[in-house]
């Protein structure tokens, strides 16, 4: 078989909602070449939202418990979301919620209950990508450098904004790939206690000020002293960035507008200095104009932000197209990307037959 229709549905640490792309695969001599039939996110309500944000304090009964319900809440929204699409679709391919990211420990876990997408959708469904690779020894994280490689191979490297930053690109016919910074993660944090949900186009962040001991401070981190694989996870935004930020009392503007400068300075330092080189750029951050901004004041490179349905929708449709890879049998995670002894083919099948 060598053409694929598939449902991609991703959840980001930033909690902005649920993506669903519903796709079209086909492999063909020259590779693959994907189409995006339709998209769609899904807002979370605010019960879903609190859920999610709060899931991590949960005793072990009520996790296993919203991990079922969730994955019945993703069941149900792809079964509307493919409500009166014509063909057939092969496979259902979710990455779930991140709760708990600690790959140091050998754990990783997201909620959204495969069997459940599988059991409500009526349709095979690829669930729990992560955890293989962090078995082997490996960071589960990121995954889509896989597509990037595959499915985007005109650009050196591709940027993601989402609630942390990760960046992939070709090294030696090798693809590389790790989590820069946090970026929403953080952005929506602050923002949120200045009573907004998130800061629109960077606003916020425009009308405060550089606060340069902690920018300097932020910068000094251990973990942009790693190299790569590496990954981040809530815990260590919570266990050592916040209370790092917190201590300095500042204003929301002012703690803004210095993370956004943290941030614009640690992604322009992954790019390097050599050449100058077209990477795309993609996720909800690259809505932030002023990150934007600062991101292209400390850089030469030719950035490219796509249409909207690159720009929005680029995860969850290459998860759709991970998602067909492990139905293939093949490879969907580089231990050159993601680190661990051996490539993988990750993913919990719920076979429908």
């Amino acid at each position: 078989m060598k053409e694929y229709t598939a449902v991609g549905v991703m959840s980001g640490t930033s909690c902005d909602g649920l993506d669903l792309a519903l796709c079209h695969f086909r492999l063909l001599p020259a590779g693959w070449k994907f189409s995006i039939e339709r998209c769609r996110t899904v807002p979370y309500p605010e019960t879903w939202m609190k859920r999610l944000t709060e899931a991590h304090l949960l005793n072990a009964y009520e996790l296993i418990r919203l991990d079922h319900e969730y994955g019945h809440f993703i069941g149900m929204q792809v079964k509307q979301f493919i409500n009166s699409y014509p063909q057939k679709i092969d496979v259902v391919a979710s990455h779930g919620h991140t709760i708990f990211h600690q790959p140091e420990r050998n754990l990783t876990y997201q909620i959204g209950h495969g069997a459940q997408i599988a059991a409500v959708s009526g349709i095979t469904t690829v669930s729990d990508f992560r955890s293989l690779n962090v078995a082997i020894g490996g960071q589960g994280a990121p995954l889509v450098p896989i597509g990037d490689e595959i499915l985007f191979p005109d650009y050196h490297a591709c940027l993601n904004l989402g609630g942390f930053s990760n960046i992939s690109y070709s090294y030696r016919k090798r693809r590389i790939a790790y989590d820069i910074c946090p970026v929403n993660f953080l952005f929506n944090h602050y923002a949120r206690k200045g009573g907004r949900l998130y800061d629109e186009n960077g606003a916020m962040a425009r009308a405060g000020t550089v606060h340069e001991e902690l920018l300097m401070k932020l910068n000094e981190l251990d973990y942009y002293k790693k190299i790569p694989p590496k990954s981040l996870g809530r815990e260590w935004v919570e266990t050592t960035v916040l209370p790092l930020i917190d201590s300095y009392n500042l204003s929301i503007p002012d703690v803004l507008r210095t993370l956004n400068e943290h941030a614009a300075v640690q992604i322009s330092k992954a790019f390097g200095s050599r050449g100058r080189k077209k990477i795309l750029i993609t996720g909800g951050g690259a809505l932030n104009t002023f990150l934007l901004e600062r991101i292209r004041k400390l850089t030469h490179h030719e950035l490219f932000v796509p249409d909207n349905e690159i720009l929005n929708f680029k995860e969850a449709l290459i998860f759709a197209f991970l998602g067909v890879l492990r139905i293939r049998h093949q490879v969907n995670c580089f231990s050159s990307i993601c680190g661990g002894r051996f490539d993988c083919a990750g993913g919990a099948v719920y076979e429908i037959v």
